[in-house]
């Protein structure tokens, strides 16, 4: 390809909403160009990395015995009725009618697509176990779209279904795609760690992500380096402190109401009141969709776990009280909360961190008012549970050594489904005993465009993009300095057209350009290696530069096509 019958808009800066470095290179290298918030039309540099990724994954999709096909992005509203889903979930969905007034939806994951297809096409546990899968856009309207194509309204993502006789198949189907996972991220030459994750809108019985290490991850995760358990936070699990042994302190005594004024937060009135944050107890209301309010108490040191508190208690969605609602239950404006004398009853929900808790702090439901030397017997808990956000340094449960945290980016996510699909979809088939049974199901996707920027999170400098080898968008960009020097112009097409015989995917630099530019453009661009024609052309040498070095060093003509093929098989 040359440079002069090439799109390649390169840009010297960007708009400062390009807040991640992936974001700001891919505009600034011409990947990419937005269309509207979280839309992005791909120029031929990303479209190429795209197909790249996408042969990656392909590849190791069919290794692992997957069979492609592709679904229509534009789906029936009725297959999503009859799974449940269609009213359950939620903004994030594009819908829209034909002319017909009938509903569809462009498609935010394809679970009941492949359901719908297996029920209608498969019936006997001869034609299982099977696993489908595509690479195809996807749609969801995110309410706040960001970071670029990391997190948007139109992406590109590998989804894979599979469909087994029995739970022990789904085991299989689920390690085999796991492997088979692990081969596509290390090919694509990234840091990641695989953690436990919530299911979420998906459901099922459990759940593997696959995370990018990035300080611009939108996920936070926990691991422990001495057991290797890990997990993104939103499922993660710490080993309980038990505060029984705890030393008493100041506020040791007597249960009595004590006047604390002004003082609303747990900093506050652990200050004021000399004792420590964890002594006192947090009490944090909530609702649920049904506008039933509930109380959740934990140490005052530490956060609700929402995920948790939705799982312990069955809801689909909860949202944290309004003062109206916090009134009506305490009597008294938010921060003074507590689980003693109520206005009105309500379902009490407790860390089981509390249960060995004495002598605490509660909120008076009064004003400017705490009660201090509060026990577990002063009040009724419905419900303990697991529900504080576990922190960094916090104990492993597995194993007591200390958890440490990091920043992800998902880029892949596998799901047990068992039957939640089949079930509500009828998709059964007969055993060998002639006996109807419903399939058992796993789920799994890739991220493609988010793949890619993840990838660039990576691998950048000052310069640019730092592409796997395996990845750029091309090979090596052969750059004559002076396109109007005879010699040079004429050294730089032989040598162009003798690598792309030798199947090299060279670009060639024709543009009439100050070759300043044109270094700039290729190390932004990311191409490995750049081969300079130059001064030295008339005594048949050329000057080799690899992306990823500093010097550059002088070499025959002669000499090239080796140079070139050895730094890309070794």
């Amino acid at each position: 390809m040359r440079t002069s019958k090439y799109f390649m808009p390169t840009l010297r800066e960007v708009s400062s909403e390009a807040e991640t470095i992936s974001h700001q290179l891919m505009l600034r290298a011409g990947l990419i160009r937005k269309q509207a918030a979280g839309i992005y039309t791909y120029l031929p540099l990303g479209f190429k990395v795209l197909k790249k990724i996408e042969n990656i994954v392909r590849q190791e999709m069919e290794k692992s015995g997957c069979v492609e096909i592709l679904a229509s992005a534009m789906q029936n509203s009725e297959l999503w009725q009859e799974s449940g889903r269609w009213s359950e979930y939620g903004a994030e969905m594009f819908r829209l009618k034909d002319r017909h007034n009938r509903d569809f939806c462009l498609g935010p994951t394809h679970e009941e697509i492949f359901t719908d297809l297996m029920r209608n096409n498969v019936n006997s546990y001869r034609q299982l176990p099977l696993t489908l899968f595509q690479i195809q856009t996807k749609y969801r309207d995110e309410r706040r779209p960001r970071f670029g194509v990391i997190r948007s309204r139109e992406f590109i993502m590998k989804d894979a279904y599979s469909f087994d006789l029995d739970e022990a198949g789904l085991d299989l189907s689920y390690e085999e795609m796991y492997k088979g996972y692990k081969r596509i991220f290390d090919r694509c030459s990234l840091k990641y760690q695989v953690v436990e994750a919530d299911t979420g809108a998906i459901g099922g019985s459990s759940s593997h992500e696959f995370m990018v290490i990035s300080e611009v991850g939108e996920d936070d995760l926990v691991f422990c380096e001495k057991c290797g358990y890990s997990a993104n936070v939103e499922t993660a699990i710490s080993k309980e402190r038990s505060f029984a042994d705890l030393t008493e302190d100041a506020i040791s005594g007597k249960k009595e109401k004590v006047y604390t004024p002004d003082v609303t937060t747990i900093r506050d009135v652990a200050d004021f009141l000399k004792t420590s944050s964890e002594k006192i107890l947090k009490a944090v209301l909530y609702t649920d969709e049904k506008g039933r309010v509930y109380m959740c108490l934990l140490p005052g040191d530490r956060e609700v776990n929402e995920i948790k508190l939705k799982k312990l208690l069955g809801l689909k969605e909860i949202e944290l009280a309004t003062e109206e609602q916090i009134k009506e239950i305490t009597g008294s404006k938010p921060g003074f909360s507590g689980p003693i004398g109520l206005k009105k009853e309500i379902f009490i929900v407790a860390d089981s961190e509390i249960k060995s808790m004495k002598n605490f702090v509660v909120g008076a439901n009064e004003e400017n008012h705490h009660i201090i030397n509060c026990n577990n017997s002063d009040f009724n808990i419905n419900v303990y549970g697991d529900l504080k956000t576990v922190i960094n340094a916090d104990m492993c449960h597995n194993c007591s050594g200390n958890l440490s945290s990091s920043k992800g980016i998902e880029v892949g996510h596998i799901f047990k489904l068992g039957t939640k699909y089949s079930e509500s979809l009828n998709a059964k088939y007969l055993d060998n005993n002639g006996k109807e049974k419903p399939m058992v199901m796993g789920c799994y996707g890739i991220g493609v465009t988010r793949t890619l920027a993840a990838i660039i999170e990576q691998n950048n400098d000052e310069n640019g993009i730092l592409w796997p080898l395996n990845l750029a968008p091309f090979e090596v960009a052969v750059i004559p300095v002076n396109t109007k020097n005879e010699t040079q112009t004429k050294l730089a097409e032989e040598i162009y057209q003798t690598l792309k015989e030798n199947r090299i995917d060279a670009i060639l630099d024709d543009r009439n350009e100050r070759v300043g530019v044109k270094f700039k453009d290729m190390d932004l661009i990311g191409i490995p290696l750049k081969i300079v024609i130059g001064k030295n052309a008339a005594e048949n040498k050329v000057e080799v530069k690899f992306r990823d070095k500093d010097e550059a060093q002088i070499v025959e003509v002669s000499e090239i096509l080796k140079i070139v093929q050895d730094y890309y098989t070794n």
